[in-house]
């Protein structure tokens, strides 16, 4: 798929990696919020208020997975991830790759290194694969080895 850049600074994130993580977060805290307000004896305060803490620490776990994406922009690239934020400069971006079946691109470096970009979706099949066309596209007319 030949592709060419698009306009900077853009972002890319998943559709359902969104929609299903805070979605999923919403339901957690409004039953944890649910059940501490109409949970009978034994329970006392503490034990009410460790359920909505409880809530809230899934709800938190769910926006790591939430909040990835790609960002780039004229210096360079953006990968936020899970648990990291990566940034790096254009000459140090080497290439993009997704494999058919893998859950989402690798982005090789000029030090040797390759990380995950989750920001997209390998299971988002059409969008994935123009996204990461986009980002090939930016990485040859930007990185290293540009013209």
């Amino acid at each position: 798929m030949s592709v060419s850049p698009p306009d900077l600074p853009v972002t890319w994130r998943p559709r359902r990696g969104r929609i299903v993580p805070y979605g999923f977060a919403a339901v957690v805290v409004i039953g944890a919020v649910a059940m501490a307000v109409l949970i009978d004896e034994p329970f006392h305060l503490p034990d009410r208020v460790a359920l909505v803490v409880f809530g809230l620490l899934v709800a938190f776990v769910l926006h790591l997975l939430g909040r990835v994406r790609v960002e780039a922009d004229a210096e360079g690239i953006t990968v936020v991830n899970a648990l990291r934020t990566h940034r790096y400069t254009w000459p140090e971006v080497l290439d993009v790759t997704l494999i058919e079946g893998e859950p989402w691109p690798k982005i090789d470096f000029s030090d040797g290194r390759t990380i995950g970009a989750m920001g997209i979706q390998g299971s988002e099949k059409e969008r994935a694969r123009k996204a990461t066309a986009e980002l090939a596209a930016l990485i040859h007319a930007r990185g290293e080895f540009h013209a």
